[in-house]
């Protein structure tokens, strides 16, 4: 029996190195949060802060799984900030480290000159570098070899946080105060809006010692951080999702090792147990589920296959009749042609996944055909391991391994390579009990179909919830409901 038959491996790593990345680390300058623009905080009215050297402990149920190092210094045309973080977690019974480090140039007026991004975590590496010129941001990625560049127009002048938390706490702020900022998202080459607001003053114990810090909330994706801010400018404390917290220590103690056991399991802790046991899913043909605890607004429940009215979700299995005997793109509308366009993580137009469609699926094959070629070869050919990156088709077909996140950008750039217009779906799934976090595939042939290349399922069984639909950047709007989603299953 395999690994993957004994354990699930679904895609809550990703979606917690995202969310750390974006959320919990929101001051630091990683590249989830790198850009975002003041909308009443005048900079330049802020005393230049000096340089700072700060180390923090990163915690979870008082149990240390890594550590941060920044260093903010002044240079002749401005300032430099320097970022490095390493984390020990466990996801799905596997403990893997993490290493990001960024660094960034500021101009003298703490605007953003250039970055440098790097996160790496067993055989998978993503480097992002960017530089800002006029009111474009030039980015360039590499992975697995490959380099791929964008430019993106900018609203403003792109800062880094840490400048802006240092200038907030010398601005004297007050209770009651809120500011909005626009962050730039990586995985979709964005901006997305911050609010920050001002809790008050707070005493704190900072190794040992009683320390004044003001007390700020970051509200993104319908969840909140809280983080404690010095008179110094410095982050003395953050507390974010999963229980997961930062402190602030010394060198020495960053640097002691770290726990074997590393984090809790990620994977479990955020899973929902089912209040009735689920057989024979592929005979399923109807699942009917009753949502509640979230904001409706920030899931996507209705539309295909699925119906949701007055907290209730049905969920239909496709019939798998009357395709087209093929499919051109100048017959496609407009949200079919998007998806057959290459991406930042989706690199169909690379010739390796060119070359590999082409061998695989041919050129003569029906479409319902080719995608079942497809499936199986994704299901087959990756090992089913979970993996704390960035996930992108290159570095998967590079690496043969990966949760159902690779499996899915994967499916995704081949059946885009292969012509076929194909989206990445994020949600939940059933097994052995409990729901997961998981992600897999919507195709179009004719009509959207749910696939998944993880179980190598054409189509997917009706245990699939769909929340998210559309890119892998989704996926970060799951971030504001894991664990406040309730599910009880209501028929089958």
């Amino acid at each position: 029996m395999s690994l993957y038959q004994k354990k699930p491996f679904w895609i809550l790593g990703s979606i917690f190195v995202l969310g750390f990345i974006a959320l919990f680390m929101i001051r630091l300058d990683l590249i989830q949060k790198y850009f975002f623009r003041t909308q009443s905080l005048p900079i330049s009215a802020i005393k230049s802060p000096g340089d700072k050297e700060t180390w923090m402990n990163i915690v979870q149920s008082h149990r240390k799984i890594g550590f941060s190092h920044s260093r903010f210094s002044a240079e002749q045309d401005g300032y430099r900030l320097q970022e490095t973080v390493r984390m020990r977690i466990n996801t799905m019974g596997m403990v893997q480290d993490i290493n990001l480090k960024t660094i960034g140039r500021l101009n003298r007026d703490f605007s953003l000159a250039d970055f440098d991004f790097n996160i790496k975590s067993g055989r998978f590496n993503f480097n992002v570098t960017g530089s800002v010129s006029g009111d474009v941001l030039t980015v360039r990625t590499n992975s697995a070899g490959a380099s791929r560049e964008a430019d993106i127009p900018l609203k403003a002048k792109p800062y880094l946080l840490p400048a802006i938390t240092a200038a907030m706490s010398a601005a004297e702020l007050n209770s009651g105060d809120k500011y909005t900022f626009d962050i730039f998202d990586p995985a979709t080459m964005g901006q997305t809006a911050v609010m920050v607001e001002v809790l008050g003053k707070e005493d704190l114990q900072v190794m040992g010692e009683i320390q004044s810090a003001t007390k700020v909330a970051l509200n993104f994706k319908d969840t909140s951080q809280l983080a404690w801010i010095g008179d110094s400018g410095e982050v003395l404390k953050e507390k974010g999702i999963l229980g997961i917290q930062l402190e602030k220590t010394t060198r020495q103690d960053a640097l002691r090792g770290l726990a074997a056991a590393a984090s809790a399991d990620l994977t479990q802790a955020a899973s929902l147990a089912s209040n009735v046991l689920l057989e024979d899913l592929d005979r399923l043909a109807t699942l009917r589920v009753e949502i509640s605890g979230i904001p409706l607004q920030v899931v996507q429940l209705n539309g295909g296959r699925q119906a949701f009215k007055a907290n209730i979700l049905t969920i239909e299995k496709e019939t798998m009749t009357n395709f087209p005997a093929d499919i051109h793109e100048r017959n496609l509308q407009n949200l079919e042609k998007v998806f057959l366009k290459p991406g930042p993580f989706i690199q169909s137009d690379d010739q390796k996944i060119q070359n590999l469609a082409q061998e695989i699926a041919g050129t003569h094959a029906a479409p319902l055909d080719k995608v079942r070629m497809l499936v199986e070869w994704v299901y087959k050919n990756i090992d089913k391991r979970p993996v704390l990156s960035l996930p992108d088709a290159l570095s998967t077909l590079d690496n043969r391994v990966g949760d159902c996140n690779e499996h899915a950008v994967l499916l995704a750039a081949l059946a885009r390579a292969a012509g076929i217009p194909c989206r990445v779906e994020a949600g939940l799934v059933y097994l052995k009990g409990r729901f997961y976090y998981h992600a897999w595939n919507l195709v179009y042939l004719g009509r959207w179909i749910t696939v998944d290349a993880v179980y190598d399922q054409v189509p997917a069984d009706v245990s699939h919830i769909r929340l998210v639909t559309g890119s892998p950047s989704q996926q970060l709007d799951l971030i504001g409901i894991i664990g406040k989603l309730q599910l009880r299953v209501l028929d089958h």
